[in-house]
């Protein structure tokens, strides 16, 4: 059986919903109009317009509505501000270009250095077939972008030191266990839908009341970014399992 790659990220976010558990940690995600845009943003003032199919973080827009009702979005470093609502939808419409998008909710992220950052926790399949989460690593955003993906100027950071100034190490261990259940419990739901997943890696905002969300599921995910990390056992796992499972599939 060959791996499965599950490029949508809308095919992904609706299995998920359909765990009671897992769907509290998604944030509130629809399909792309301007009508959905025009009421979620009334109710949340930041969201996330995404691509439904695409990597790296590539043609993510930021959308907010300011205080002084401006509205604005954010894509790369480029600000585009504007005085009503539907001048910004006009040209946020026009920049998608009849691409399908989602819109999703924005979580303030917790930051370091005046930086954000999100979470990567990696699950896989082990030689013997049984899930096992294998590492978890922080991202540290590009304070002048609005996604922290590595290859969009992010950087793969140790999550102990990016959460040392938030929690003592005992309350990071409880915490990283955590997040290490959420994965489990992601892989289990999306593999009884998508049988061939071997590997998945879960991007993880956590918000400033320390609430974890599921911004989204890489089913295809790159081992290589925990090379960054000193214990250089848990990349040796990771590997060994990566090669593993795409042997198993020839």
């Amino acid at each position: 059986m060959r791996i499965q790659r599950i490029g949508s990220k809308w095919a992904k976010t609706k299995v998920l919903q359909q765990s009671e558990a897992l769907n509290e940690l998604i944030p509130i995600t629809n399909e792309w109009s301007i009508s959905v845009l025009e009421q979620m943003l009334g109710e949340l003032q930041m969201l996330y317009v995404k691509p439904d199919l695409g990597t790296f973080g590539k043609g993510v827009f930021r959308v907010e509505k300011q205080a002084d009702n401006l509205y604005s979005y954010q894509l790369g470093t480029k600000l585009n501000t504007f005085p009503a609502f539907e001048d910004m939808a006009r040209s946020l419409q026009e920049a998608i270009q009849g691409r399908r998008y989602l819109i999703q909710q924005g979580i303030p992220l917790l930051t370091y250095d005046s930086r954000r950052f999100d979470v990567r926790v990696m699950v896989q399949q082990n030689p013997k077939r049984k899930w096992e989460t294998t590492g978890i690593i922080a991202r540290l955003g590009d304070p002048s972008k609005i996604v922290t993906n590595c290859h969009s100027g992010g950087k793969a950071v140790s999550f102990d030191k990016l959460m040392r100034p938030y929690m003592t190490p005992s309350q990071m261990s409880g915490y990283k266990q955590w997040l290490a259940e959420i994965g489990l419990a992601t892989a289990h739901q999306l593999q009884a839908t998508y049988v061939g997943v071997k590997e998945i890696g879960l991007d993880v905002a956590i918000d400033e009341s320390f609430r974890p969300w599921i911004l989204e599921v890489n089913t295809i995910p790159d081992p290589y970014i925990f090379r960054k990390l000193t214990d250089k056992n848990i990349f040796r796992r990771i590997y060994r399992y990566h090669k593993s499972n795409n042997r198993r599939v020839k």
